[in-house]
């Protein structure tokens, strides 16, 4: 038996065609999502960057400043999302030393009739990437994963917090 997705997939209309959503009619709420993802490298490299001894400077503030860029660009990146006017973007990193890991935690709010997911997830990918691009030169093999949305606040579908997984 052929199990239905439920809900609906909102960006094909019924006939199967992509189309952008019509948030017009949606209430303006206050929306926070946050998104995170991991970087792993060779312990030496986990130390030039987290020292800030890497040649080409402060490698975590140039991604935290990709990262702010991809969230206020994300409509230009991906194709049906609306162009929003966001409030706050912050981007944070964490260090596991043991596993030579960074991982970089985006959060992103707006007021606004449609959320900030694919802001948040787009701050994660394009800072870890920058995080890859400014460092490659002495560690091709970094490995970036765990691209997640941690959290959703606000609009109809209410709030969403991904379970901790032990």
């Amino acid at each position: 038996m052929a199990r239905k997705l439920s809900p609906q997939l909102t960006h094909f209309d019924r006939k199967g065609s992509a189309h952008m959503v019509d948030v017009g009619a949606k209430d303006e709420t206050h929306r926070i999502a946050v998104a995170s993802g991991r970087i792993a490298m060779r312990p030496a490299t986990f130390r030039m960057v987290v020292e800030s001894g890497a040649a080409k400077g402060d490698v975590l503030g140039v991604a935290r400043i990709a990262a702010i860029q991809a969230a206020k660009r994300t409509a230009e990146l991906i194709p049906l999302t609306h162009p929003i006017a966001l409030t706050r973007v912050a981007v944070d990193f964490s260090f596991d030393a043991a596993h030579a890991e960074i991982l970089l935690r985006a959060t992103v709010e707006c007021r606004g009739r449609t959320g900030v997911e694919m802001e948040a997830l787009s701050a994660a990918a394009v800072g870890l990437l920058t995080i890859y691009d400014m460092v490659k030169a002495v560690d091709r093999g970094m490995v970036i994963r765990e691209l997640r949305l941690e959290e959703k606040r606000g609009g109809k579908s209410g709030h969403y917090l991904r379970k901790k997984v032990k």
